[in-house]
């Protein structure tokens, strides 16, 4: 009966209020069956019929694996592994811990990744290990980066940084596969959602404390441009271009538009500095925050700079066909890392797309590489 209820109640958002997208929170507590469902219920409706077409109604969710229901133990879950295959995205968290560095829920907020300056630009936290883990942390969670990029691919073959060939089912995520779509629309790329810190507010705990208001901002930048330039869906949490910033709040939605509140007007600055976060689910990071509240601000420059960097990232994933292919052979066949490898820079990603060549590169410093088999091809 509540999975007839899900169905239902989705069929008529769709039909009666013209609902064009719908996310699931804690899908992996719904049965697959019941997602499926869904997505047969409305792929059934017509414009002729019911005035919508269904098949063009986004459908994604939270296939995270745990509570009572975990590895199946009650029917067979709406998971991440699960899923694979049925056009109905999940939440793909491999590359979005990669990009920000830790996860987030580490007890100290200053663990860093690839877009946060492991490594390449590290901060004052013992969290991070030696120099010598950072390193070889870093290049993993390149190889996680790459993954995400094909799409969180299981079957995308590619060169780690050891030198080896690999399937993105083969690499490992906190002892879980980090490949497991079975197409590129099977995973939702993100660097932020609403969930936990906002991106600025990640970055402010992880970068160091003397980044300057500039390379705050490039950061943040590059680390939606992985996400935007990614194979399958993306998204970024409302308010993201602008620097948003909740006061390193990481569960407001009780906190009010103090902290919450979207700065149009960048002259408002980006929410960042209004004051500790509610104690009720940051009173253990406090610790951490009350010295960064007063560190280095953004201002207009920016936050329009990085608005419209992002807007850029947009209309090339939005105009580059090579930026939305639909099966997973398609992707082999474009997609590719020329300089993976043992010899990898850290903190630099280069990937060939298409006709096409990005460069991800997270260092501090402006980097120079030799791509051999693009000799003498010109780019504007």
């Amino acid at each position: 009966m509540m999975g007839k209820l899900v169905v239902d109640s989705i069929v008529t958002w769709a039909k009666e209020y013209k609902v064009d997208g719908f996310r699931f929170d804690l899908m992996g507590h719904h049965p697959k069956a019941n997602i499926l469902a869904v997505r047969k219920a409305l792929d059934a409706l017509t414009p002729a019929k019911d005035g919508v077409d269904g098949k063009k109604i986004i459908l994604y969710g939270e296939g995270w694996n745990f509570g009572e229901v975990a590895d199946d133990a009650r029917f067979v879950q709406a998971t991440q592994k699960n899923m694979a295959g049925t056009g109905v995205a999940t939440f793909s968290d491999r590359a979005r811990d990669a990009v920000r560095g830790g996860s987030p829920f580490d007890s100290d907020p200053g663990v860093q990744g690839f877009a946060s300056g492991l490594y390449t630009d590290p901060n004052s936290s013992t969290a991070n290990g030696t120099s010598a883990e950072q390193k070889a942390r870093l290049l993993h969670y390149q190889d996680l980066i790459k993954i995400g990029l094909s799409g969180n691919l299981a079957t995308y073959r590619f060169t780690d940084t050891d030198g080896k060939e690999v399937k993105g089912s083969e690499v490992d995520y906190n002892g879980q596969p980090a490949g497991y779509a079975a197409a590129p629309g099977d995973a939702l790329a993100y660097a932020d959602a609403h969930d936990n810190e906002s991106l600025y507010d990640a970055l402010t705990y992880k970068l160091p404390a003397t980044t300057g208001a500039d390379d705050r901002a490039r950061m943040q930048v590059l680390a939606m441009a992985t996400a935007a330039l990614s194979q399958g869906p993306s998204l970024s949490q409302a308010g993201s271009d602008l620097l948003r910033s909740k006061s390193l709040d990481r569960n407001s939605f009780d906190s009010g538009d103090w902290f919450n509140a979207i700065h149009w007007d960048c002259r408002d600055g980006n929410g960042f500095g209004r004051g500790l976060p509610m104690a009720a689910d940051n009173a253990s990071k406090w610790p951490y925050a009350t010295p960064l509240l007063s560190t280095v601000k953004v201002g207009c420059p920016q936050i329009e700079g990085s608005s419209a960097a992002y807007q850029d990232l947009e209309r090339i994933r939005t105009t580059e066909s090579v930026f939305s292919l639909s099966t997973a052979g398609q992707v082999q066949s474009k997609l590719s890392f020329p300089l993976s490898g043992k010899d990898e820079t850290p903190g630099v990603i280069t990937m060939e797309l298409g006709d096409l060549v990005v460069v991800f590169n997270a260092t501090p410093k402006a980097q120079e590489q030799t791509v051999g088999a693009l000799a003498g091809t010109a780019y504007a």
